[in-house]
Order: structure tokens, then sequence, then C-alpha cells
């Protein structure tokens, strides 16, 4: 199972890297094994300001939709435009190609509320 270290996880299986007041979001590896092959990925809120855990997008798997919760509140910024001509990037990169959004956050503090890589591990048994 790959976790990165210099990444922020939720228990809602998303990822967070912050760089400055920028914070780049996608779904863990463990997140995208769990779906299965992912077909299609709905994020419709660009431009908007959402709160912690309020949910940005959907996530389309074969069997299954799932919600999109944002980790930290801020305004969605951008979306990954990659994913609407291959939403398998989530499957396969995850952490990389396979980014959803980024989002300017309103408080980089809340970064310190996430789970760090050990204790996302513990969270999935990793």
């Amino acid at each position: 199972m790959n976790i990165p270290a210099n990444l922020r996880y939720t228990k809602d299986h998303e990822w967070v890297l912050l760089e400055g007041t920028t914070a780049t979001i996608g779904i863990t590896d463990f997140a995208q094994g769990e779906l299965g092959d992912i077909v299609y990925v709905d994020i419709s809120t660009v431009g908007k300001s959402l709160g912690a855990e309020e949910v940005f997008g959907t996530v389309e798997a074969v069997k299954t939709v799932s919600d999109l919760f944002l980790p930290m509140a801020g305004k969605v910024t951008t979306v990954n435009p990659a994913l609407d001509g291959a939403p398998e990037l989530v499957n396969s990169d995850p952490y990389g190609e396979g980014w959803m959004v980024k989002v300017t956050v309103d408080n980089p503090a809340d970064m310190d509320g996430l789970l760090d890589a050990a204790a996302y591990g513990k969270l999935i048994g990793a």
C-alpha cells in the first residue's frame, strides 16, 4: 500500500499536499483500490468556497458512486482537466496525475488536524 510520508490524510481517504495556501487534493491508493475501476469523476465546485468535510464532487466506479469530501475549508480553484478524458488516472496514479482539485485554503494551520502517513496507515490496517 502506497502512503507517501509528505502528504496528510483524512478518515474519508482523501490526501492533501499543501504548498503555501494551495492544497492539492485527491483520493488515496487505498480508496481507489476499494472503489475499483473509476469510470467518471464529477466535480462542479470550481469557484465555490466550501467548509471542511463538505462534498466537493463525486467519483463513479463500475459498481458505486462515492462522495468526495474537502479536507480543509477553502475555495476550489482548479479541477484536474485530465480526468475528463482519463478518469482511470485516479486508479493508476492517485498521488500524481490522478489528483482531483486545487484549493486555496482559508487556514493552512488546519493541516495539523489531518492524519500523518503513520496514523493513516493504522486507520487502514497497513
